[in-house]
């Protein structure tokens, strides 16, 4: 980047993104968009890629996707069902239907591979620099903000956009007092070919989960029968295994690393014949491993009037609602949307950092308050009834399932609306309702 002044000193914001995500690109072509922004995304890996197998794409996201040009490059498999079942008997207890909205919006089970390429497509050239590891962030006052990086180099920047995910980098820097510990909950996931698995009806009608007394077993497709041939149509699997994390001392943060068919399949050696043979389609070699890690919300995401966290970064939850990609990319949409609202103001970057955390940290507390209300209740159950069956349990766990329905402000979240509901408000005089 630039040798540029304070912001003061000069027309040209220099915004500097950590992070070769959702969050990361997203807001690259964001702020892309917007005149005297200089954007530099610096990624850590020597190329850009994607792990795990699939994304859910609902409403929220395909919103923000169309606000950033690239909702029709995101191909995937219409989720018309969900069935819920017993894992140990493979007896149905629950599902949903198709949701009530408009196509286009409808909620699609998408490889990651084909939303990041969308995104890329739509970042200018020259932005991405990749094998650009962050090694240290200082704050040069009125300067701005100077980025060390692990190969010697250096750059300076009036904006630090930390879209570095669980791991922030950027966190540890501004927030260095916040940690991030195991949940207890590991999550193991592939992609098989459908044709694998053709011959069981039942893992192959419909996205489904097959429930246990420490896990789940989620399935669906992720290709657009449109456009990939059946031949070349894959399901994804993610088994999830759930311990008491105060059981675990050793765990270290893991991600995408493989694991064996072994390690997978003993969790789960008690499950329905139909699910066990599904998890031994994997080749050896192909399993990843995730370790869930998550830490408290912070109270503010920006920092030092020149940084801000996005996405996994900002809000540490380690996927609690599915829907982590689209609250990294309205995050990068919201930042742009401010920034450019605050241009006219006095200090246009201290503005628009204010906005953005006026927006979105609210969104980020309400989450943590459903999570630890979700918790509550299920520890109050647990007392209430500890010798309950595993039947009972899941009983009790589908009915207070209500799917996407019972948590709109979550999947029907339009951006867009929350940014002009937001000014709607600033153009009401103080007292006034």
């Amino acid at each position: 980047m630039g040798d540029a002044g304070p912001l003061e000193e000069s027309k040209t914001l220099r915004v500097a993104i950590i992070g070769g995500g959702p969050a990361g690109l997203g807001a690259a072509i964001a702020l892309s968009k917007l005149p005297d922004v200089e954007v530099s995304l610096f990624e850590r890996a020597e190329e850009l890629r994607e792990f795990g197998a699939g994304i859910r794409i609902g409403y929220n996201c395909w919103r923000v996707l169309e606000l950033l040009e690239a909702a029709d490059r995101v191909k995937g498999h219409h989720k018309t069902a969900i069935v819920h079942r017993n894992g140990l008997t493979g007896e149905q207890v629950g599902g949903t239907s198709a949701a009530n909205l408009p196509i286009q919006y409808q909620p699609r089970r998408v490889r990651r591979t084909r939303l990041q390429s969308a995104l890329i497509s739509k970042v200018p050239p020259g932005v991405i620099q990749l094998n650009k590891k962050l090694a240290s962030l200082d704050d040069l006052g009125a300067e701005g903000v100077r980025l060390t990086f692990q190969d010697g180099t250096n750059a300076t920047a009036d904006l630090v956009v930390g879209a570095d995910g669980i791991r922030s980098v950027v966190r540890d820097h501004i927030f260095p007092d916040h940690k991030i510990n195991f949940t207890g909950t590991t999550i193991w996931r592939v992609l098989i070919p459908v044709t694998s698995v053709e011959h069981i009806p039942e893992l192959t009608v419909s996205t489904s989960w097959w429930h246990g007394p420490t896990g789940h077993i989620y399935h669906s497709f992720v290709d657009d029968p449109g456009e990939v041939p059946y031949e070349e149509r894959m399901m994804e699997i993610a088994a999830r295994n759930v311990v008491d994390p105060e059981t675990v001392t050793a765990k270290t943060f893991s991600w995408g690393v493989p694991a064996t068919k072994e390690r997978v399949e003993s969790h789960f050696l008690n499950y329905d014949p139909r699910v066990r043979e599904l998890l031994s389609k994997p080749q050896e070699g192909q399993w990843k491993e995730f370790s869930a890690f998550a830490g408290p919300r912070l109270e503010k995401l920006t920092a030092w009037n020149k940084s801000v966290l996005l996405g996994d970064a900002s809000h540490p939850l380690s996927g609690a609602f599915g829907s982590g990609a689209a609250f990294a990319l309205e995050d990068g949409w919201i930042l742009a949307r401010a920034i450019e609202y605050a241009r006219s103001t006095s200090a246009p970057l201290e503005k628009a950092l204010e906005v953005f955390d006026q927006i979105r940290s609210p969104y980020y507390l309400r989450m943590y308050q459903h999570l630890d209300d979700q918790k509550a209740r299920v520890v109050e159950a647990k007392k209430s009834n500890p010798n309950a069956t595993f039947e009972s349990s899941l009983a009790a766990r589908m009915q207070a399932f209500g799917g996407e329905d019972a948590l709109p402000w979550i999947y029907r979240n339009d951006i867009e609306d929350v940014w002009k509901t937001y000014l709607r408000e600033q153009s009401v005089p103080n007292g006034v309702h």
